[in-house]
């Protein structure tokens, strides 16, 4: 296994491990935990990705870690008014 193949794996473990916790009622769908795990893990995938790319997973991911952004974005807005 390279060290690239292993980043991608690492990633995928974080963004399934956030889904898990989520339907385990460990993480809530509007909290920033979530959505920044789903941002790392998308980003290590991506990193894999430099190595040996695919452009359905590029895209996939890529828009993973941007729809994660605007969810951690949207959390921190919303901290702030209260």
């Amino acid at each position: 296994m390279t060290t690239p193949d292993l980043i991608g794996l690492v990633g995928v473990v974080i963004v399934l491990a956030a889904y898990f916790f989520l339907q385990a009622g460990k993480l809530i769908l509007t909290g920033y935990k979530f959505s920044i795990m789903n941002a790392v893990g998308s980003s290590l995938i991506l990193v894999s990705l430099f190595f040996n790319f695919n452009i359905a997973s590029f895209v996939i991911e890529s828009a993973w870690i941007a729809i994660s952004i605007y969810g951690i974005l949207k959390t921190l807005r919303q901290s702030n008014e209260i």
